[in-house]
């Protein structure tokens, strides 16, 4: 195999890997995307529920009681939103659940349907999410 492809492959590589972000880091990709405000929901808000779901590890990957399984960040799960080769799903994100568990959140971000993830462990004052990060 030449240089060439191997270069593309460990570029490949280092893309899909998992990432576990720091707390202003992904205050700041999150800003970026613009999700401050989104449906409601402050930067602050989805630091919370990132934090609480995944530890903004996203690599994490939970079974649930009726053994489908969250993926990601934001834990999406697998019986409706995202297809895995373990079970059947409704896929209504039409996303593999693999891509959610990759260090491009880009995927995770744009499926939509939060409102069900909000509201878990977060208090109503959650400014202290975003200290320090200089936004």
């Amino acid at each position: 195999m030449g240089a060439g492809c191997w270069l593309l492959l460990a570029s490949l590589a280092a893309t899909s890997r998992a990432k576990a972000f720091g707390r202003c880091q992904l205050a700041h990709l999150l800003q970026r995307e613009g999700l401050d405000g989104y449906r409601g929901y402050s930067l602050a808000d989805w630091l919370c529920m990132a934090f609480y779901e995944s530890n903004f590890d996203t690599a994490t990957k939970s079974i649930n009681a009726d053994s489908s399984t969250n993926f990601g960040i934001f834990q999406i799960n697998n019986r409706l939103w995202c297809t895995d080769e373990r079970s059947p799903s409704e896929n209504l994100c039409r996303v593999a659940c693999a891509d959610l568990l990759t260090s491009d959140i880009t995927d995770d971000i744009i499926w939509g349907f939060w409102d069900s993830l909000f509201g878990k462990a977060c208090g109503r004052d959650l400014s202290e999410w975003l200290e320090g990060c200089d936004l």
